[in-house]
Parts: structure tokens; sequence; C-alpha cells
């Protein structure tokens, strides 16, 4: 994908602002007034930071030596995503549209569920 198609798909997203916060060099996507994506547009390899469920970063951290921790960002919860090498076109837009649906709302999902181990339920009571 190109700056030019990352731009166009977060904007496609309702209720998307981009502006420029940080200077010339990084252009953010926002909804609802909170960022679920920056790019940085200086010269060199194209990345973005997007925002996503920590066991899911960590999935795509192990997976992907694209997808790294988040650069100047909350290490847990964003990515930043070399759009070089292994990554497919899908897979670019899927981290963007749950970045984007986790930061609007839209994301209904319970989050926490998938997390728990098997038997880590509550124990007996006798």
């Amino acid at each position: 994908m190109s700056a030019e198609e990352i731009r166009e798909l977060c904007l496609s997203l309702p209720g998307t602002e981009e502006g420029f916060p940080f200077g010339e060099d990084t252009l953010v996507f926002k909804v609802k007034g909170k960022m679920f994506l920056l790019m940085s547009l200086e010269a060199g390899e194209l990345q973005f930071n997007v925002k996503c469920e920590p066991q899911l970063a960590l999935e795509y951290r192990e997976l992907y030596p694209e997808v790294q921790p988040g650069y100047h960002m909350n290490k847990t919860h964003w990515n930043t995503v070399r759009v070089g090498g292994n990554l497919g076109k899908s897979l670019l837009i899927k981290m963007i549209n749950h970045s984007y649906e986790l930061v609007s709302g839209k994301n209904k999902r319970k989050t926490g569920s998938s997390l728990v181990k098997k038997g880590g339920g509550k124990a007996k009571k006798h």
C-alpha cells in the first residue's frame, strides 16, 4: 500500500478527520477526537502507528518482523507497522480497521473473555 492508499482508506471511514498536530512530517487520523492512525511522511520506509488490543498486538509482533511496539506510543496498545515486507494489503487494511473500531467504539466484542485461560474461573465453594 502507498501512503495515498492508506490516507484514502482512513478518510473513507465514517467521522474520520486528518491533520498535522505534531508537525508537517506526521499525518494523523482521528475519529471522535481520538487518534487511530499516525503515519510518518518523512523520506524512507513507509510506516504507521495503529491502536491494537494488547494480546493481538503481541501476536502480530511475534508473527511479523514488520510489526513493532508503537514508536513514541503506549507499547501495550499501539504497534508501529512497516508497510514493506511480507505484510499483505489485506492484513494492513485489517490492522487499520481494527484500530478505527477500537477508537470509535464500533468494536462490540468483549476483549477480556478471550484472554482468560481455561480453568481460570472462580474456585467452587464447598
